[in-house]
This record gives structure tokens, C-alpha cells and sequence, in this order.
């Protein structure tokens, strides 16, 4: 079965319409900026302009934590995008990641308890990581399978995977997966810089702060945003009469079971492998690389030595970009953003930059989209790579429609 993309729905650090996020992307414009000027340390984050009450009055608002609030508001818009399902409620899915559920909530417990305040009585319900997928199926009365997937970094891009694969096995007939992630608070922060992972910048630097794959690159920035997918058969898509964003020709998931936080080449090469093969797709097919580019020292490198050798010769003609600079990284969710730019890549036939690398790596090898409105005539197949601690891996292929 092909699997069509026939919605598509974001709350991004670029606002919440995806052709316009796309065209900001391709201009290289940074939604990055210093947060928390309180902190010890200087730090950055993409954040979203959020007005909740476009989608919730004051009465629901009361134990739904920001990322919920986000995950209804993306799903949502993408079921708008996708037009009449006409799909019965119990053959619909919510296939959702999230890496970290409600920090907001969470934190504002800690912050209230310790001061010995009162604990909001609705903070369990509010935190919990499977609460966004739950509201989703609240809001659009969805009566089929409601998971949630806490696979780190990779967690949205296994969400996607596997809602595919449900309708595959023709477990339901549509699909609304994506991903949703709120941390941008003082405690998650602290803790990110704590693990030194997070890019160091100058003053008035935090829009140029994560440089991937560049020679001074020093680590990524936190954002925050949801993103969804509406997926239906191709066939299906055709007889209600459907636009079809792309397809999602395959995925591959696996684990290095190596190490908790260093990524590993030979476990990222195993899932390059399994999506091409389960796309049916040779390497040299696929033209572009949306790639997990956190602008780490270690991860850059493992990450280009898998495509090097899963590409073999044919690597000088991936071109690779992360676009983790401009959006941030949003963890749970990063997986089904960058999903969305990748189907747009396709659909628009042009590239979004791999922004603020004015000084590649040359461990990295790999040929970057250094320049902006990079056309890319022909591309007919690209992945979005995800590559999580905890040594999870998956990796997205999509086709041009």
C-alpha cells in the first residue's frame, strides 16, 4: 500500500502556516533567540507565538499544559488541510511523539511545592506524555488506536513509522501522527546545559548560536512546536479527492544498544538501510537528506560516516542540510517537523539551507546545502533522519507525489 500525505499541520518557531515556515526556512531565517537572562549560563531556544484561545476557552484550559494546547492547535490544522476524512471514528488512529510530556506543568508544581504553595491538583493529568494524544483524540472524536511514542529525539518520527504501518495492515484508515514538545523552561534548560550539549554563543549571537556540520559549531538549541501528518491510502486519497502532499514510502527503525547518549555509525547505518529497503529504494535514488544535524562534535561526524557508507559513491549526490539552526531542536517533535520541510523540499522542489556554516567540517564529507533557494529540479525521494539518546534511530523516506 502507498501511504499518502493528504494534511499537514504546524505550531512552529515560524509560525503556524507551513508554506510560510518553508519560505523562511529557504531564506535562512533564524527563529532563535536568548531566553532566561536569569540564568547562570547564557541560553537560547525557538519558541512559538501561542495564542491558546484560538483554541481553547477558559474553562478547558485547566489541567492541559502547553504541549497539548500546541499538539490540539497542529492536529487540528492539519485535519483542516486534509479536508473531509469520511472516515468512521473507530478506524481513525492518533499516533503521537513526545519526549518530555507537560514541562510547564511540571515545573510549576516543583516551583510551587517547594515553596510550600498548593500543587495544582490536575499537574499528573497535565505532565503525563501520552496527555497531547489523548486531547487530540478528545478534540476530533478519534475512537481508534491513541499511542504515544517517548523514544527521545526519534520519538515523532516513530510515531510516523508506525501510524504507516497501521495502515498498512489495515488496522485504520486514516492516520493523524505527528509530534508535540513544550520544555522551554528554566529547569529543562538548566538541566541541557548541564549535560553540555547546548551551543554556547556571544552576545547578541543566540539567532547564529547552533552551526551544524561547521567547523565551530558547539551544540544545538532547544525549540518547542508540534507538528502533524494526516495519512491515508494513495487509493483512498484519490476517491474522496484529495491533494496529496507526498508519499511516505518507508521507514527504518533500530537501536545501536551501544551507548546511552554517544550515537553510533554502524547503528545508524542499519536503519538507512532498513527505510531504503522497506521504500524499495537503491541510495542513489534518494537526493536529499533532511539529517538529525545537532551540531554536536561527536554526532556530526557519526552521522555523515553512516551516509558516506550507505551512499558509497553516490554520496556526492545527497545533498544534506539540518535545518535544527533555524527551528531549534524540538525533541520529541523534531522527528515530525522536519518531516513536514522534507515533503515540502519535494513538493516545492527546492532545499532549505544547513544555515550558519560558514566553515564546513571536512570529517563531515558530506555535500551541504550551503547557499539559500537551493532548487533541486527532479528530486523525487528524500529522508528525514532521527537519531535519539538512548541509541534509537529511525529514519523517514517520502517520494514526491
Amino acid at each position: 500500500m502507498m501511504v499518502a500525505v493528504t494534511g499537514i499541520g504546524v505550531i512552529s518557531p515560524h509560525g503556524d502556516d507551513p508554506d510560510r515556515m518553508f519560505d523562511a526556512l529557504m531564506r535562512g531565517e533564524s527563529a532563535v533567540n536568548a531566553v532566561f537572562p536569569d540564568l547562570a549560563r547564557p541560553a537560547a531556544a525557538a519558541t512559538v507565538s501561542f495564542d491558546e484561545s484560538r483554541w481553547f476557552t477558559k474553562l478547558q484550559l485547566p489541567g492541559v499544559d502547553r504541549v497539548s494546547q500546541l499538539a490540539v492547535a497542529a492536529a487540528s490544522l492539519a485535519l483542516d488541510n486534509a479536508g473531509a476524512i469520511g472516515a468512521a471514528p473507530e478506524r481513525v488512529g492518533v499516533y503521537v511523539g513526545c519526549g518530555m510530556g507537560g514541562a510547564g506543568a511540571l515545573e510549576a508544581a516543583y516551583a510551587s511545592g517547594l515553596r510550600g504553595g498548593r500543587v495544582p491538583p490536575l499537574t499528573v493529568p497535565a505532565f503525563m506524555p501520552n496527555a497531547p494524544a489523548a486531547h487530540v483524540a478528545m478534540r476530533h472524536h478519534v475512537h481508534g488506536p491513541v499511542l504515544t511514542y517517548s523514544v527521545a529525539c526519534a520519538s515523532s518520527a516513530v510515531a510516523l513509522a508506525e501510524a504507516a504501518r497501521a495502515l498498512r495492515r489495515g488496522e485504520i484508515d486514516v492516520a493523524i501522527a505527528g509530534g508535540a514538545e513544550a520544555l522551554i523552561v528554566p529547569g529543562v534548560v538548566s538541566a541541557w546545559q548541564a549535560l553540555q550539549t547546548l551551543a554556547s554563543f556571544a552576545p547578541d549571537e543566540a539567532a547564529r548560536a547552533c552551526k551544524p556540520f561547521a567547523t565551530d559549531r558547539s551544540g544545538f538549541v532547544l525549540g518547542e512546536g508540534a507538528a502533524f501528518l494526516v495519512l491515508e491510502s494513495a487509493a483512498r486519497a484519490r476517491r474522496r479527492g484529495a491533494r496529496v502532499h507526498a508519499t511516505l514510502a518507508g521507514s527504518g527503525l533500530g537501536c545501536d544498544a551501544t551507548h546511552l547518549t554517544k550515537p553510533d555509525s554502524a547503528g545508524q547505518q542499519r536503519a538507512l538501510r532498513a527505510a531504503l529497503a522497506d521504500a524499495g529504494l537503491a541510495a542513489h535514488e534518494v537526493g536529499y537528506c533532511n539529517a538529525h544535524g545537532t551540531a554536536t562534535a561527536i554526532g556530526d561526524v557519526v552521522e555523515c560516516d553512516a551516509l558516506r557508507a550507505v551512499w558509497g559513491d553516490a554520496v556526492d549526490r545527497l545533498w544534506v542540510s539540518s535545518t535544527k539552526g533555524l527551528h531549534g531542536h524540538l525533541l520529541g517533535a523534531a522527528g515530525a517537523l522536519e518531516a513536514v520541510v522534507t515533503i515540502l523540499a519535494l513538493r516545492e522542489q527546492r532545499l532549505p539551507p544547513n544555515a550558519h556554516c560558514e566553515s564546513p567540517d571536512s570529517r563531515c564529507g558530506v555535500r551541504l546545502v550551503l547557499r539559500t533557494q537551493q532548487a533541486a529540479e527532479r528530486l523525487d525521494a528524500a529522508i528525514s533522519s532521527s537519531f535519539a539518546f538512548g541509541g534509537s534511530n529511525a529514519v523517514l523516506v517520502f517520494r514526491r507525489a
